[in-house]
């Protein structure tokens, strides 16, 4: 019983370091980056950004704040 666990843990410790020693090939990765010149309208820009929300949301409050500065001058000067 003691040649045998003897035999099997010789045969794994040696087992372990051929296995422990084995070169490892890394492969290097190249990044390539390109840098390109855009040239467009900043309106055109800013509208490619944003969503159809965004846009509707401007509108929505280009139209409230009409509507309130046309309460604020019916409501006047009251002094």
């Amino acid at each position: 019983m003691k040649r045998t666990l003897l035999s099997i843990s010789l045969g794994l410790a040696i087992a372990a370091g051929f296995t422990s020693c084995r070169d490892t090939e890394e492969k290097e990765t190249k990044t390539i980056v390109r840098e390109v010149e855009v040239e467009k309208a900043p309106d055109t820009v800013v509208k490619e950004r944003e969503g159809i929300l965004e846009r509707t949301a401007k509108e929505v409050d280009k139209e409230v704040n009409k509507e309130i500065d046309k309460q604020i001058d019916n409501i006047g000067d009251d002094n």
